[in-house]
């Protein structure tokens, strides 16, 4: 079994935390009874989340969306209060890496997503602290055939905006709720740019940018991430590990 903050220290070392000024704390968020043998993994610390760990008798829960966001209330009442006495009754630790698990050149969202879809040469550029990642298609796709090979992939329907003729190479992409970067994106000269979310000013944006945009799901994009993180730790330290999928179609 290894304690719960000797797994934290490594976690923090290895995801480079201390880099990233985040919208949540990262790492220890609920610390629990009992050093960690049995490790849950999810994307987002819900009820859900919570309870299928629980019946699997989890010590720690791994998460990528944990609590105590920005700008939030932060007493722990109604749906948060819920959360917390379900947790704490059952002595379990809640774990959370936002940024730095969507930044790791190895484990994280983006590139565990480059993976995923096959991007090559898949690397950060300098745009938003390294969360804006860039590579090429393994083939020249069209517009509507980029977005069918992502939709397949990820088993989602993504949405396409923007650029409709042509084919895509170059590709920006940034996991989760991305969107915003896209203008910045189009300065690397990319055919396309991928995130998982769609504001309603996206579709202006690309459309005047002559660029391909896809939203393909925050959730979707985002599953990646914290599933590599469960197996390496497990490798490291001997854990056992399941990923455990709550759907969520946003």
């Amino acid at each position: 079994m290894l304690p719960i903050h000797a797994l934290i220290d490594y976690c923090d070392t290895l995801l480079d935390a201390a880099r990233f000024k985040d919208y949540a704390p990262n790492g220890l968020q609920v610390e629990g009874e009992r050093p960690v043998k049995r490790l849950i993994s999810g994307v987002t610390a819900s009820a859900a989340l919570l309870d299928a760990a629980i019946a699997e008798r989890a010590d720690a829960i791994l998460v990528h969306h944990g609590w105590f966001w920005n700008n939030e209330h932060p007493c722990l009442t109604g749906i948060k209060g819920r959360r917390a006495r379900t947790l704490l009754r059952a002595g379990t630790s809640l774990i959370a890496y936002h940024l730095p698990l969507d930044a790791h050149p190895e484990l994280g969202n983006n590139a565990q997503l480059a993976r995923r879809l096959d991007f090559v040469a898949a690397e950060p550029t300098s745009l938003a602290n390294g969360l804006v990642w860039v590579g090429r298609l393994a083939e020249p796709l069209t517009p509507t055939a980029f977005a069918e090979h992502v939709s397949q992939r990820l088993a989602r329907p993504a949405q396409r905006v923007g650029r409709e003729t042509g084919v895509i190479e170059r590709v920006a992409w940034c996991t989760g709720g991305g969107q915003g970067y896209l203008e910045a994106a189009a300065g690397l000269g990319v055919d396309a740019f991928l995130s998982g979310e769609l504001s309603e000013q996206t579709t202006h944006q690309a459309r005047e940018l002559d660029l391909c945009y896809l939203a393909a799901g925050h959730h979707a994009t985002e599953r990646y991430g914290v599933q590599a993180l469960g197996a390496h730790l497990a490798a490291q330290f001997g854990l056992w590990h399941r990923f455990v999928e709550i759907d969520n179609p946003a």
